[in-house]
């Protein structure tokens, strides 16, 4: 489903004609009524999580009898034994053994308002008396066509983006911009990747990737060339940052002159997410793209994991490179995943479709958590210097070192890592014990039994990841998490 529609306040009611019985069914009082008492409903449960807590006793037996069911269809065991109840207040959520949680992960980044938010709830309530669940690209209501418009007034804010095409995924929104990077700039068929970058779960996506596991046995179609990334280390030790940026254009350069005219495309991950949330200076990112105008090689930015979390809302406003963005891909926090490319990368008719673009509920919460992130919240903005994101980050930053100070023999070096607390903005990570992989696991995994969910990421070293709940997350809730984090690492370390 492709939107060029120009900018565009959502409309928060309905924009049929009078006269349909869709608008009658829109605008009934009744069902409005129905709405908001749901929200009042719902509210008042929300209010009586409070806490982390442990599992409840009385629980025990049917949330067991749930892991098997689960484990049975997946025919392995579950990874985290999180099957949730329904209902969370904020960044807490309760999970089906009675137990409370912090959720420091947030399913990888797509609950950015946490859990049982009233505004979301209420969105989803309105968009589910629609008469079909499903929309798509051959037949949908216009809840699809408001978020493409909404995703595109923010968007072209500061970028060329002039379209937007719908999808069910991440992977799939990547699909996507394959396809019409290689459409345009055929008969180029190599593409250009960082090392460590995750791109999805597809046979191609897994294929860019850099993980062996995410491949093994697939076989290998797609030709792929590996880019350094930043890293602080390696920058020193050949001498600085010019030094390390000639290096690397240098390398890109290679590639081309070895293969002339045949890289489509080149992925950057602005703030790679799977990699180990690493990050880079603007001028290093500007260098390598400025070498893929000049070839005519395709500039597209992931932000599948990064969008709404750097300081500003988009990552390549934060690096101030919205003007060199030819595709982009968005998801996880928006409910809705989409590509986006400029007017000189339009598709032709026939390269993008299919059967669903997603659900109802998915358009109507995922416009609503725009206008919300483009809000801000009580007075305060998100994005910004001085915005709460930054603040959260900060705030993040503080717990970790003071773990460090308090425990250093928990933070000893870690190899290529030369701060072992980093991220950006909303993507927070630390790294304890070297980066071993087997303990930092091990420590995720302690963290959600002492009631903090939160993840891995890296690949040597490994760190442990956070993506809380940036929408509703409170700054005095960061000494309780990290509470609960310590007891954890001290289980770990032994």
């Amino acid at each position: 489903m492709t939107t060029t529609a120009e900018h565009t306040r959502s409309d928060p009611g309905t924009p049929l004609a009078p006269g349909l019985a869709g608008h009658a069914l829109a605008t009934d009082p009744a069902v409005e009524a129905a709405v908001e008492a749901i929200v009042a409903r719902v509210a008042e449960h929300s209010r009586t999580i409070t806490d982390a807590r442990p599992p409840l006793a009385g629980a025990s037996a049917s949330f067991e009898d749930l892991v098997q069911r689960a484990e049975a269809v997946k025919g392995r065991p579950l990874l985290y034994r999180y099957i949730g109840s329904g209902i969370g207040n904020g960044a807490l959520v309760e999970l089906a053994d009675g137990s409370v949680k912090w959720d420091m992960i947030c399913g990888i980044g797509v609950h950015a308002f946490g859990h049982s938010h009233p505004e979301l709830i209420r969105a989803q309530a309105r968009a589910s008396v629609e008469d079909v669940a499903k929309s798509g690209n051959l037949m949908t209501n216009f809840a699809a066509y408001r978020f493409g418009e909404k995703l595109l007034e923010l968007a072209r804010r500061n970028s060329r983006l002039s379209e937007v095409f719908i999808t069910t995924s991440g992977a799939m929104a990547n699909e996507s911009a394959l396809k019409v990077c290689y459409q345009k700039n055929h008969p180029a068929g190599r593409v250009l990747a960082f090392k460590n970058c995750f791109m999805g779960r597809s046979v191609t996506m897994a294929q860019i990737g850099d993980s062996h596991a995410g491949r093994e046995g697939i076989p290998l179609t797609t030709q792929v060339d590996y880019m350094p990334f930043w890293n602080e280390q390696a920058v020193d030790e050949v001498g600085g940052k010019r030094r390390f940026i000639d290096h690397c254009v240098w390398r890109l350069d290679q590639y081309i002159e070895r293969y002339p005219n045949q890289h489509a495309c080149f992925i950057f991950e602005l703030v790679q997410g799977e990699g180990g949330f690493n990050t880079a200076p603007r001028e290093f990112f500007k260098a390598l793209m400025d070498v893929c105008r000049s070839k005519g090689i395709a500039i597209w930015d992931d932000e599948i994991q990064s969008f709404g979390r750097t300081r500003k809302m988009f990552a390549y406003e934060t690096y101030d490179l919205g003007d060199y963005v030819d595709v982009f891909c968005v998801g996880k926090m928006t409910q809705a995943c989409a590509t986006m490319w400029t007017q000189e990368y339009k598709p032709k008719p026939g390269l993008l479709s299919g059967t669903f673009t997603g659900s109802g509920t998915d358009f109507a919460v995922g416009t609503r958590i725009l206008e919300m992130l483009d809000e801000g919240t009580g007075g305060q903005p998100y994005y910004g210097d001085d915005g709460l994101i930054a603040k959260h980050h900060a705030a993040f930053r503080e717990q970790v070192k003071a773990l460090m100070d308090k425990h250093p023999g928990w933070f000893p070096p870690a190899p290529f890592c030369k701060e072992l607390v980093g991220g950006e903005g909303g993507m927070m990570r630390f790294t304890p014990f070297g980066g071993d992989k087997a303990r930092v696991m091990a420590t995720c995994k302690a963290c959600f039994e002492e009631g903090v969910i939160l993840f891995w990421c890296g690949h040597g070293p490994y760190h442990v990841r956070m993506l809380p709940p940036i929408g509703v997350m409170k700054l005095e809730d960061w000494p309780r998490v990290f509470a609960v984090v310590e007891k954890a690492l001290t289980r770990v370390a032994g």
